[in-house]
């Protein structure tokens, strides 16, 4: 990660989220080189992940990125408004009452059923004119898209994607992470054979955890997620991409323990011998998960210090016994996220996936853009 700005670390910063806007691009260009002649689609549904729609989009345009997914439609007319020539996929699809708003904001959906298939070719007809769509197939995960059965409707009554410019046709893999899961080739079997069912122009399947797979899973385009932003794309492999995201919290107070005593909510760490607890600035309204309390880690310059105790809505205190006491000062900081602390470590500790740590980091950071991403 690019240096953290020292400067950013004053007196009214409690807690910074530092995010690098070089590696996003560096990790976006990795994605490139590895899957061209595939294009490179980038995922920026839920803020970007977490780490800021309005200042990461543009960054992966100028890198060169011309097609983004988002899932509401809400999140794909505030990409329009940042992004004015780029191609936007809405993964909810249409219904009746959000048509206006996709066509206005010249957003495409990804028709997920009949019912939005049926919403999306009336709107188009009723306006006489041919409008993009991209239609999504469920080839075994059973969440969204349209199953064989479905897709047998078109075959007996073409009309009815009359008005539609089927543009794309995607699906998703449920064990992507995985890559000797079976799983995988069946669902590239199934939906090479239901995509020759639809008219579409370009394909898709793998997702960031799929970009790592064979090139037969690549198709026509990949969809680039939680990897952009720095998360390990496959489960077995270690992480090549750069790291995006660095949480770093402030020490209130450096406590010396010299005789046994709990600490913290319910007195669920006991200490036993003489100890150095540090409390610092972070909690669950935060997004640092409750469930991380007496597992997670910190680093001080460059040293691994536990969790000890529950973690509570505005703290988490620190086991700061092996760590130099010059390193340890009230007012200094401690990485709780990147910075020696990996994000999908703390994942696993807090028994979720990155993907859940990124989108939860709260509002009260400091938010502090590393890097113009050039």
């Amino acid at each position: 990660m690019t240096s953290y700005d020292l400067d950013a670390e004053s007196a009214e910063s409690d807690s910074i989220l530092y995010i690098d806007l070089n590696a996003i691009r560096i990790n976006y260009q990795l994605f490139c080189a590895r899957t061209a002649p595939a294009e490179c689609a980038a995922c920026v549904k839920a803020d970007a992940y977490g780490l800021g729609l309005e200042r990461v989009a543009p960054i992966l345009a100028d890198a060169g990125c011309t097609t983004f997914f988002v899932a509401h439609v809400a999140e794909g007319v505030a990409l329009r408004e940042l992004l004015d020539s780029v191609r936007i996929f809405v993964l909810h699809g249409a219904w009746p009452g959000n048509e206006r708003n996709l066509f206005d904001y010249r957003l495409t959906p990804v028709l997920n059923s009949l019912a939005q298939v049926n919403t999306w070719a009336a709107f188009a007809r009723a306006r006489g004119e041919l409008i993009e769509a991209a239609i999504h197939i469920d080839s075994g995960m059973t969440r969204l898209g349209l199953d064989e059965n479905d897709l047998k409707v078109f075959e007996a009554d073409p009309g009815q994607l009359d008005g539609l410019s089927v543009v794309h046709v995607m699906s998703h893999l449920s064990c992507g992470d995985e890559q000797d899961d079976a799983m995988n080739q069946v669902q590239l079997e199934r939906f090479q054979r239901l995509r020759r069912k639809l008219p579409a122009e370009t394909a898709s399947l793998a997702a960031s955890a799929g970009l790592f797979l064979d090139p037969k899973f690549h198709l026509d385009m990949v969809r680039a997620g939680i990897a952009l932003y720095g998360g390990r794309p496959t489960a077995r492999e270690p992480n090549p991409m750069s790291e995006v995201a660095r949480v770093r919290a402030r020490i209130l107070q450096v406590r010396d323990v010299d005789s046994p005593r709990t600490v913290g909510y319910g007195a669920a760490h006991k200490v036993a011998e003489p100890s150095r607890i540090a409390t610092i600035s972070v909690g669950y309204a935060d997004g640092y998960a409750r469930s991380l309390g007496s597992l997670g880690r910190a680093c001080i310059e460059g040293i691994a210090v536990p969790v000890v105790g529950r973690v509570s809505m505005d703290l988490v205190t620190l086991d700061v016994s092996e760590v130099p006491r010059d390193k340890v000062v009230e007012g200094g900081f401690v990485d709780v996220i990147g910075g020696g602390i990996n994000l999908d470590d703390v994942a696993q500790k807090a028994g979720t996936i990155s993907y859940e740590i990124l989108t939860r980091l709260g509002r009260r950071y400091r938010r502090v853009y590393l890097g113009s991403g050039s």
